[in-house]
């Protein structure tokens, strides 16, 4: 029996979970969990930081109308694939399925990804609302959102001095 791959396969907009959750069963149903390993939705978590400075906790899909199935290449699990209600085919040249590279699936489904959205931007005011320096304002100079963190001229004992903080220790002042 050939090793178990990676492969990509495109579902109709919207229909990732049903297709998912279908392909699931269907695979307990006719015993091929030997065959038809693993089935996932690559998801990233988003942390919205809204106006008023609440929180909310988003997951987000990475390839919308994509799962990722790991399973045995055969005539048998291509079809139990591909006849599944919201399922448009495998991704490949002219509908062949390619088995993705260690290195792809790594990126893809390796590690958790957390990426918080703010409600400012560089050049505006914002609030210290956390840290040793709460309380404080300042303008923000510059954002580096895949390391959570902010850089903002705050005015301290006369001089400006730029300073980094987290992207949750800062809210947008109102204008």
């Amino acid at each position: 029996m050939d090793e178990a791959r990676w492969y990509i396969a495109h579902t109709f907009s919207g229909y990732e979970n049903k297709v998912a959750s279908d392909l699931k069963i269907k695979v307990e149903n006719q015993n091929l969990t030997d065959m038809i390993q693993d089935i996932r939705i690559p998801t990233e978590t988003v942390i919205e930081i809204k106006d008023d400075g609440t929180k909310k906790e988003i997951e987000r899909k990475l390839f919308p109308s994509y799962i990722y199935i790991k399973m045995v290449m055969t005539d048998d699990t291509w079809y139990v694939v591909r006849n599944t209600r919201g399922c448009a085919g495998f991704v490949g040249p002219e509908g062949k399925p390619v088995p993705l590279t260690e290195d792809e699936v790594r990126r893809a489904l390796g590690e958790e990804i957390v990426q918080i959205e703010v409600a400012y931007q560089v050049g505006d005011v914002v609030n210290v609302i956390d840290g040793p320096l709460e309380g404080f304002s300042g303008t923000v100079e510059s954002l580096d959102l895949a390391n959570n963190s902010a850089q903002v001229i705050v005015s301290m004992f006369g001089r400006d001095t730029a300073v980094d903080f987290e992207l949750d220790q800062l809210e947008k002042v109102d204008d």
